[in-house]
């Protein structure tokens, strides 16, 4: 007798297994029963088991995504924190370069202000000259006076001579003015521009750039403090990326075995489902069967009477529904399937209260048209709401969606849990039946039902 298992890419696979060799008696049919409550409730823990591991997975590569992207923040800090030291490094020259070249223009000023000590001077000495003259050419005047009529023309010469040694005392007394104000002012400057360090004084000049030389240098001491914390924390954040990958590998690890597990259970369910006795689970097998059968009469009926090429009946150009979220597909045969699948899918709601969907899907996972309840058009933005009510046009390539939709067997048994959006799932198991049209395999019935 051959059962399925599931491979490790979701495809159902074969293997040889035989059926343990039972009686048609009481007791035997007591024990496949029990058999299969037994593996019923192993294969519900590790499909739930198997949920957990997934939800700690993505819980874990979004942290190790943060952690990433901090990470990545922190070295782009300590980046800047290095720019931040070189520009203060450079600011520190600057401001030196500055001081060097305000000590030239002190030592300039001390020079204009002897020179213009020299200047006074020399104004000076013009002055007592004029004064000399001034007086010796009075002197003249009063002798031309003297001499009456003989000396009158020597007289006016001495009379302009003294007007102009006057005059010339005028101007040099207004230069020795000028010359000492120009020396108060340049005298001024220099000492705000004089650097006299033996001394511990300083000019005004001097004390500012003392002051931005100061607060470059507490800046370039911060940034190369806060350098040193940031990368310490990013040591540690390097650590605590290293640690997170190393969980998630350990989960993914966890999550192959429990997948293990759950194989055995779903193996051991087949197994007692295909030994021929009745169990709980052998009205829904059957009802998928048959519900996958009657599907591929019709398909096979619309390709023969014209109502759909093989060729758009096996389309897998999934074209994007603009807007949707989760996304939603057209495909050629969505009308036909529209037309079609209610009729055999919304018939099987009413096999027991515990089934939940009846879908037929392509070998993909695409699901063309869903059951009415679950056909309602996506409200925008509302993610949640969407996902739980809005699941036609969609494509479900998950572990147990692509191996219904895949498996060439009789019958497949899967234990899973079904995401219903907003964090809420909800344990079941899944009877699915292959779907062939002319031969080719087409995709595959899912009929999901409680435990």
């Amino acid at each position: 007798m051959l059962t399925l298992f599931r491979g490790r890419e979701g495809q159902a696979q074969s293997a040889p297994a035989q059926a343990p060799a039972v009686g048609g008696g009481t007791d035997a049919r007591a024990l496949i029963q029990s058999l299969q409550q037994e593996t019923s409730g192993l294969g519900r823990e590790a499909a739930e088991v198997r949920g957990v591991l997934d939800d700690s997975i993505r819980s874990a590569e979004r942290q190790q995504q943060a952690v990433s992207t901090l990470a990545d923040h922190l070295r782009t800090i300590v980046k800047a924190q290095d720019g931040i030291g070189d520009v203060t490094e450079q600011s520190l020259q600057a401001v030196g370069r500055a001081r060097e070249a305000v000590e030239g223009v002190g030592r300039g000023v001390a020079g204009v202000v002897d020179t213009l000590r020299e200047v006074a001077e020399a104004a000076q000495q013009i002055t007592q000259i004029a004064m000399q003259t001034r007086l010796v050419a009075f002197n003249a005047s009063v002798e031309a006076k003297r001499a009456g009529e003989a000396g009158r023309g020597f007289g006016v010469v001495a009379d302009a001579v003294k007007d102009l040694a006057a005059k010339v005392e005028a101007s040099s007394k207004q230069i020795m003015g000028t010359v000492g104000t120009l020396d108060e002012r340049i005298g001024t400057l220099a000492r705000e521009i004089r650097s006299e360090g033996s001394e511990g004084r300083q000019g005004a000049f001097h004390a500012a750039l003392a002051e931005v030389e100061g607060g470059v240098g507490r800046i370039a001491q911060a940034a190369a403090h806060s350098r040193q914390l940031s990368a310490g924390m990013n040591e540690e954040m390097a650590l605590i990326e290293r640690e997170t990958r190393q969980t998630a590998q350990a989960l993914q690890q966890a999550l192959q075995r429990s997948e293990s597990f759950l194989k055995v259970s779903e193996h051991l369910m087949e197994l007692t489902a295909a030994s021929g006795i009745e169990t709980e689970d052998s009205p829904y097998i059957q009802a998928a069967q048959q519900a996958a059968a009657q599907i591929a009469r019709l398909l096979e009926d619309a390709v023969r009477t014209g109502a759909i090429s093989l060729a758009d009946l096996f389309d897998e150009q999934y074209r994007p529904i603009a807007g949707t979220n989760p996304p939603q597909f057209e495909t050629r045969f969505v009308a036909l399937t529209d037309r079609l699948f209610p009729q055999v899918q919304e018939k099987l709601l009413e096999l027991s209260p515990k089934v939940v969907y009846c879908i037929a899907v392509d070998r993909n996972g695409y699901v063309p048209t869903h059951n009415r309840k679950y056909c309602q058009p996506q409200r925008p933005g509302d993610v949640v709401w969407n996902t739980a009510h809005s699941r036609y046009r969609r494509i479900f390539d998950d572990r147990t969606g692509l191996a219904s939709a895949r498996n060439r067997r009789p019958f497949l048994l899967q234990t899973y849990r079904r995401d219903m959006g907003g964090g809420r799932f909800v344990l079941m198991k899944e009877a699915s039946a292959p779907i062939e049209v002319q031969g080719r395999h087409w995709g595959g019935l899912r009929l999901a039902y409680q435990f």
